[in-house]
């Protein structure tokens, strides 16, 4: 890796807490889908996941009284994980443009959608979803975890119905995050992505972990119900473009 490519990925990391910080989610939707411009989507992992599970960690310890665990262990783990197994086996094909289009392009229509569900007074905390659509979107997150550490936007998607305080929503991701994020590391520790060397260039990203993450707390402590829940859609769609974009561009280059 360059330096210029690392001071790049710092920047994303520092912008991607800041996220997670605020939101409980998307950091490593924001570092995939941006730092993959310039690495290889196991390399970025190999650099991200240990310091994402350090933050979920500690949101976990501190707002461990806002874990809502019956959504955690009983609808969204139950689901999650025979998903990701589906997805771990899948992974082979992370790399593979058209699935990243076809990602990004889902990730975008379901953020453009929700924002304009927004938009009317009745639609501002989202009805909850049929057990047969939430399962659905389960399992879909526990595939696209499993390939891409990405599964956010379709957990977001559920949970954010569920739990419309965003105290229990943020806390709540975080402990999901904590759990699948393990399994991963000790996936990529076993494969041999996740060696000393990542180790070592993992903690060079400590101080935008730190930055990011007190710049991510303030805005979590100061935004309101309604800006948050936009701001949540608003960037997912931002994440889902960027990634189609990107995608398409390749496809036809």
């Amino acid at each position: 890796m360059t330096d210029a490519h690392a001071v790049a990925l710092a920047l994303i990391v520092t912008l991607a807490f800041l996220v997670e910080a605020a939101a409980g989610f998307g950091a490593t939707l924001v570092t995939v889908t941006l730092a993959s411009h310039f690495l290889a989507i196991d390399e970025v992992l190999a650099r991200f996941l240990p310091l994402n599970l350090l933050l979920s960690l500690a949101l976990v310890v501190r707002e461990a009284r806002h874990v809502d665990r019956a959504v955690l262990l009983r609808r969204v783990v139950a689901v999650m994980l025979p998903g990701m197994g589906l997805g771990l086996l899948l992974s082979g094909l992370r790399e593979a443009v058209a699935l990243k289009a076809c990602f990004g392009g889902f990730v975008l229509a379901l953020s453009v959608r929700e924002l304009r569900l927004l938009r009317t007074p009745t639609a501002a905390a989202g009805a909850p979803l049929s057990p047969l659509a939430a399962t659905s979107a389960l399992l879909g997150a526990g595939v696209v975890h499993g390939v891409f550490a990405s599964g956010g936007p379709l957990l977001v998607y559920v949970v954010s119905r569920e739990l419309p305080d965003k105290a229990r929503f943020r806390a709540t991701l975080s402990a999901v995050w904590l759990l699948l994020n393990s399994i991963l590391l000790a996936r990529h520790a076993a494969a041999g992505t996740v060696n000393t060397a990542t180790l070592q260039q993992s903690a060079t990203l400590l101080v935008p972990l730190l930055l990011g993450s007190l710049a991510g707390n303030a805005v979590h402590d100061r935004i309101s119900p309604a800006h948050f829940r936009a701001g949540v859609f608003g960037l997912l769609a931002f994440a889902g473009a960027s990634l189609l974009v990107r995608s398409l561009l390749a496809l036809v280059g």
